[in-house]
């Protein structure tokens, strides 16, 4: 029954209550590309392509298929996506951001924000990172007990992307993977405000 704003200051609200120190701002984007239809064949349905960058990583940009890999490459990339603009062409009306603050609690990090497409906001993002833990089957309990203590019975369930890691090391591309499928939640559900949380 909140808005979004009332709901990510509250949880802001919970955080501060905690002993969590605001660390500064973030922001992650994504833009959606789709194949040119010329290049695709006639009845079947052009692929599509996010370009997304995050401030934690100001010198990176990442390129994500549907269900597909990761590309990691330098912030350069941008300029290569306007030279394919004969095979990847900008779906400009679907740009997405999320931006808030960052705030450390002890080893985690959480950045609380809002997600906007255009002048709206339409859900929110809770990102949380155990900073001393690179396997993240080794640190999910902790997580969703430090999650519960500010944001009750919202905590979601274990993100997909550690179905795929079991025992090997997270990396930034998991961290892109998870906010690529919450925009694709919030793009699908456009009518209604979306709390999304990963």
């Amino acid at each position: 029954g909140k808005s979004v704003q009332q709901t990510v200051e509250l949880l802001a609200r919970r955080l501060e209550a905690l002993g969590a120190e605001k660390q500064g701002t973030f922001g992650v984007d994504c833009e959606t590309y789709h194949t040119a239809a010329a290049l695709g064949t006639q009845g079947q349905t052009g692929k599509l392509m996010y370009v997304m960058h995050n401030s934690e990583y100001p010198l990176s940009c990442f390129a994500l298929f549907e269900n597909g890999p990761c590309l990691v490459a330098d912030a350069n990339f941008d300029t290569l996506m306007v030279k394919l603009k004969g095979f990847f062409q900008n779906a400009k009306a679907n740009k997405i951001e999320s931006r808030g603050t960052r705030y450390q609690y002890c080893d985690f990090l959480v950045k609380l924000g809002t997600v906007t497409m255009g002048p709206s906001a339409r859900g929110i993002s809770v990102e949380v990172e155990y900073c001393p833990c690179v396997i993240a089957n080794d640190c999910w309990n902790l997580l969703m007990e430090f999650m519960q203590s500010f944001m009750g019975s919202h905590v979601p369930g274990v993100p997909s992307v550690f179905g795929s890691k079991h025992d090997s090391a997270y990396s930034p591309g998991d961290t892109m993977v998870q906010y690529m499928e919450l925009f694709n939640k919030i793009r699908k559900q456009q009518q209604v405000p979306v709390a999304g949380i990963r």
